[in-house]
């Protein structure tokens, strides 16, 4: 494929061709993906990576019956194959009531430039140099006596779709990430940490020697972690593992679950969850956002919503199929692939900041832990039972102490929710985030 028209053009071709067939209506979509990756371990390049690929994917509708083909043969031949394999696969499926298209009312119109795509494209020696100038900085930190190694990678995506309700458009993204972790003190008392950054554009990124630093840093603190009694105590969340609580909310709310009867959320529309100084918000269209999007999987147009408002449940995250279960609209939340339907998924999720600095968050808990790592995933979707492994520090009248590992946390997501109070030191690094967070009354099991 030499550009988007000429992508769009072999979609539109292919959904007529499926009609033609036999098929009532249908949608095609196009993915290709390029990436290149180094990583750099105690000095020297260990590999540099290069992968290119491209998948077609057709889905047919004949009545209330669909089926998905997916292949990545752009050939003439293969995809009259895949056209007569899935209009004779949707003949034979059971019906499914809720599938379907998008309404001509539902699609996107308008397409703003969210400034997705850097145009600079690094070579493998400009990766080369973001790794190593990492672990060289990571490796210079005092204590850090072993390296598991540094990273940097780019990559570059285009999605193109087209269908037979009129929908015919395509967007690319790019991203740039830096990555280092390392080890610090000898033999059995070895311990380990990370630190990373990623961007839509390169000059977004945190410098390789701020990672790197930040990493050897980490890693050196947690040496010679103690063990702590069992006690109800503050949690405080470090923000790259607070994102975590905005991803259980972002689960629970998911209209596939809901519809199933499977949250532990599912009666919980237009009541309050949070506290009332609680906003949280679902934004496709943040220029240079990690997941933004200009329209969703199903062509249907995306919008910023405030899931949480007030500490207020106001809508789940919604694709076609899952609205339809539950008598609503869709929110314009579809994500897809070539070779499977459509389902809801969250786009640049994150928890509106609080009014206090983390220090100040921390500053009258007398005995609490400071989580910077989690371990597993004990979480009950429909119960909101939560109990997980981690690692971090004891907080001791309002500072942090000596680090902590081999405990667990243990609470309910819906009381978590209840007794959360956010920090001020939001930043966008993940795509779901979140500040610093502090939740009263939870359980952390020791000895």
């Amino acid at each position: 494929m030499s550009n988007g028209e000429d992508r769009l053009n072999l979609l539109t071709d292919l959904t007529a061709k499926a009609q033609a067939a036999g098929a009532d209506t249908a949608d095609a979509v196009f993915v290709e993906g390029i990436s290149l990756s180094h990583a750099h371990r105690l000095g020297k390049p260990e590999h540099v990576e290069r992968s290119e690929g491209a998948d077609i994917g057709l889905r047919v509708f004949v009545g209330q019956r669909q089926a998905i083909v997916s292949s990545s043969d752009m050939s003439s031949g293969a995809l009259a194959e895949l056209v007569e394999r899935a209009v004779a696969m949707a003949k034979l499926v059971p019906e499914d009531p809720y599938c379907g298209l998008a309404d001509a009312a539902q699609l996107a119109r308008d397409f703003p430039d969210l400034d997705m795509c850097d145009p600079y494209e690094p070579s493998a020696e400009d990766l080369i140099d973001r790794a190593a100038r990492a672990e060289d900085a990571a490796r210079a930190v005092p204590g850090v006596t072993n390296s598991e190694g540094a990273e940097a990678g780019w990559s570059r995506h285009t999605l193109a779709m087209a269908a037979t309700n009129g929908f015919a458009r395509t967007y690319s993204g790019t991203g740039h990430s830096v990555s280092a972790s390392v080890l610090a003190g000898e033999g059995t008392a070895m311990e380990r940490d990370y630190d990373y950054s990623s961007a839509v554009f390169a000059e977004d990124l945190e410098a390789p020697e701020t990672i790197g630093r930040s990493a050897g840093e980490k890693a050196v603190k947690r040496l010679n972690p103690r063990k702590v009694e069992t006690a109800q105590v503050p949690i405080v969340y470090d923000p790259r593992v607070a994102r975590g609580i905005v991803g259980h909310l972002s689960s629970a709310i998911n209209g596939a679950s809901v519809a199933r009867g499977t949250s532990f959320l599912k009666d919980m529309m237009d009541k309050r969850i949070f506290p009332e100084h609680v906003v949280i918000v679902d934004d496709p269209l943040r220029k240079r956002g990690l997941r933004s999007r200009p329209f969703d999987g199903e062509g249907v147009a995306t919008a910023r919503r405030n899931i949480i408002d007030r500490g207020v449940l106001k809508t789940w995250i919604l694709d076609l199929s899952s609205a339809r279960q539950l008598g609503l609209a869709t929110t314009g939340h579809a994500s897809r692939g070539t070779s499977s339907p459509p389902s809801p998924s969250a786009s640049n999720l994150y928890m509106e900041p609080g009014p206090l600095s983390p220090d100040e968050l921390i500053a009258d808990i007398k005995s609490g832990f400071y989580v910077t790592e989690m371990i597993g995933f004990g979480i009950n979707a429909v119960t909101g039972d939560y109990s997980r492994g981690a690692g971090g520090f004891w907080i001791e009248n309002g500072k942090l102490t000596y680090p902590v590992n081999e405990v667990t946390v243990a609470g309910n997501l819906k009381d978590m929710f209840l007794n959360l109070t956010p920090a001020n030191d939001l930043t966008f690094r993940y795509g779901t985030d979140a500040p610093t967070l502090r939740i009263e009354g939870m359980t952390v099991a020791g000895q």
